[in-house]
């Protein structure tokens, strides 16, 4: 208790200049470094004692997988980079972290993979040398590839049991064309089937992407930028620049209204999935920071929508709506779990009506400050400690490559008005770039 409230009094200042409209949401001074060979360094220290959180961000994810029968990959190596080099195996490895403490895990998604450790400071040292070797000198058997192929299997057969999973599989490739976005971080059953016969492409890709120009290295913590330097400097600094560039292919515009439908094998409440093409990130344009603003406005649980179809009505039971960040344009889309297949339809109608009531009128200026206001406070309290620090800033460096793009984002939000807001509403929300999916269950 007395921890907590100790924790809670320090966070106060960077509370109260995050949420101040004037002042950065993203209160933390940090170092960034760029090395010869194309790695970048961000260091942050924070005021949270002997503890230090490394996130390796490689913007590598499924949004990189150009060739057709080879998605997955991004996400496969997920799973790879933890099967140890010739001097550190897995089992040293994982001995050396048990006795740091540390705790250690990586994720993928469409734009990165990362890496991220958490640990006492004095084995940073350590943790920068285990991190290098494997990300220089991986090594892996065909029968290595073979035994986490089929674990990535049995990952994706885990997920199809979803509806929601199938449900955001079929609206991807069901909106795009020739985005990389059509396929899920997962990729397509049949090139994860085909992955234990891909030894050499896999370390074709390894090669490709795992090389200093695609990484960034952030450490948060109880550290000083001139020491983590140095250390990564001897043991990132040789690591050799790769050349490969891959060419995403361009998705053409949408012509018309889409639509495609799931039938669930087994019994499942009915889903529903309304999806409009939006374009890639921007910390420039005002357009993004409006979006992110009517995903609040029009779908959050304080949203006028909400609490019709949930509260007052109960036809729906799960509502949310909003986009992802991505680095190529993607979607816009509004989730609903509806109780009873006969009301399909009539949320359907509700979910369309709210995104045509922001063409239509405008919102009030009250209501879109109390909305800015309450993103940034929610922002600012999400980064309570340095891990969360640290795993905040990688997911704008896979879009950036630096903290820097979370203020310029948020000033943006301070400059949305609700003129802005029509404005995108009518230039987003058109038919020619709708794509609704449905999911319905067999009958009990």
């Amino acid at each position: 208790m007395v921890r907590s409230l100790l924790l809670a009094c320090a966070l106060v200042p960077a509370l109260l200049a995050a949420t101040a409209p004037s002042q950065k949401v993203f209160p933390y001074s940090y170092d960034q470094h760029d090395f010869p060979n194309g790695l970048r360094l961000i260091t942050i220290p924070t005021d949270f004692p002997n503890v230090v959180s490394v996130f390796i961000v490689v913007q590598t994810g499924s949004r990189n997988e150009v060739e057709p029968g080879k998605s997955g990959f991004a996400h496969l190596f997920e799973h790879m980079m933890f099967r140890g080099t010739k001097d550190n195996p897995p089992e040293k490895y994982q001995g050396i972290l048990k006795e740091a403490g540390a705790a250690s895990n990586a994720f993928t998604s469409d734009d990165l993979t990362a890496y991220h450790t958490t640990f006492s400071k004095e084995d940073l040292d350590t943790i920068l040398r285990l991190e290098a070797d494997r990300f220089e000198h991986l090594e892996y058997s065909p029968a290595i590839l073979k035994t986490e192929s089929l674990a990535v299997l049995g990952e994706y057969n885990k997920n199809s049991a979803s509806p929601v999973q199938k449900l955001y599989e079929v609206l991807r490739d069901t909106a795009f064309d020739k985005s990389t976005y059509k396929h899920t971080t997962m990729g397509y059953l049949k090139d994860v089937q085909d992955m234990p016969q891909q030894y050499e492409y896999s370390k074709k890709f390894f090669d490709r992407y795992y090389r200093p120009e695609y990484t960034t290295i952030i450490v948060a913590g109880d550290v000083k930028p001139a020491n983590v330097q140095s250390q990564v400097a001897k043991y990132w600094g040789d690591w050799k620049r790769g050349s490969y560039k891959a060419e995403i292919p361009v998705e053409p515009a949408q012509k018309g209204p889409r639509s495609n439908h799931v039938n669930w094998p087994s019994a499942t409440l009915p889903w529903m999935v309304i999806a409009y093409k939006v374009p890639a990130y921007s910390d420039t344009v005002k357009d993004m920071a409006a979006l992110d603003l009517i995903g609040f406005l029009g779908f959050s649980e304080n949203s006028n929508l909400y609490q019709r179809l949930v509260i007052q009505d109960q036809l729906v039971d799960y509502l949310e709506g909003g986009y992802e960040n991505h680095v190529d344009p993607y979607l816009f889309t509004a989730m609903a779990r509806v109780k009873k297949p006969k009301d399909m339809k009539t949320v359907e109608e509700s979910i369309l009506e709210t995104f045509h009531g922001f063409k239509d009128t405008l919102v009030s200026q009250d209501r879109l400050e109390e909305v800015k206001k309450h993103l940034r406070y929610s922002f600012a309290m999400e980064m309570d400690n340095s891990e969360a620090i640290a795993g905040t800033v990688a997911r704008f460096v896979a879009l950036r490559r630096s903290p820097d793009t979370i203020n310029k984002m948020y000033e943006m939000y301070d400059k949305v008005t609700p003129e802005d807001i029509q404005a995108v509403a009518k230039k987003y929300f058109a038919e020619n770039g709708r794509t609704i999916v449905t999911l319905t269950g067999a009958e009990k």
